[in-house]
């Protein structure tokens, strides 16, 4: 093996997140008290698919920098930003995308972003009806809350994990979508595997950040910006469908 295929095996075993498995099944999506957007409450088929256990951190995505040798999200430098396990943000849609594709060449395997159906399903646990991955206590309530999130996003997976076994769902940072945002899709949305509208000037994304107020989301909430946007708490999460 040449010295260039085994830095290449080394970046791929580095950069590849560890994905936990969620099994296919029906859910409620939306949430009657949510938004407009959130709208109506509506049941959904999403097949098995593998979901990062973790938001995408800086560790792993700098190996698809070095990789391919392309400049860094805005924030990279900042001492609030650049942390190696602290999730990687001011990512455009289109980056996030870029480090699918890379890696999915790399790999062999094809990762990519994950559905506004699948992130929801995904982030409820299998638990029909809570607010939170965790339940309905509101997140002020929760241990430590109060000193978490000060000037940025927090390491992954330092909290307890949900049912399915994923990290900072609904918190940390917000994570971008592959579909299109239409406000009024739920109201035409398939039965199974919905994958967003056709077109759209915004890309949609889910969980909280930790530059609101309100540090966490509700599983339902959803959120939206365009797709050459970086913001400093947007950040993403790896999907790929079930073998």
């Amino acid at each position: 093996m040449n010295s260039s295929v085994r830095q290449a095996s080394r970046a791929g075993e580095a950069a590849v997140p560890r994905l936990v498995r969620i099994p296919e099944g029906w859910f409620a999506m939306g949430a009657e008290q949510g938004f407009d957007c959130e709208r109506p409450v509506h049941r959904v088929w999403v097949d098995a698919f593998l979901l990062g256990a973790c938001q995408v951190t800086n560790a792993e995505y700098a190996c698809f920098l070095r990789a391919c040798q392309t400049a860094p999200p805005p924030t990279w430098n900042q001492p609030e930003f650049c942390a190696p396990q602290q999730p990687v943000v001011s990512v455009s849609w289109f980056e996030a995308v870029a480090y699918c594709e890379w890696l999915s060449r790399l790999t062999g395997r094809r990762y990519r972003l994950p559905t506004e159906a699948e992130w929801e399903r995904a982030a409820r646990g299998g638990v029909e009806g809570r607010a939170f991955p965790w339940g309905d206590e509101p997140p002020q309530s929760r241990p430590g809350y109060h000193s978490r999130w000060l000037n940025g996003p927090e390491a992954v997976g330092g909290g307890g994990p949900n049912p399915f076994g994923l990290y900072d769902v609904c918190e940390n940072v917000h994570e971008w979508c592959s579909d299109w945002f239409d406000a009024g899709y739920y109201a035409r949305s398939p039965e199974r595997n919905p994958r967003g509208p056709e077109s759209g000037t915004r890309r949609a994304s889910r969980g909280g950040s930790w530059r609101h107020h309100i540090k966490a989301s509700h599983c339902h909430t959803r959120s939206s910006i365009p797709p050459e946007f970086q913001y400093a708490d947007y950040g993403f999460r790896l999907a790929a469908d079930a073998p």
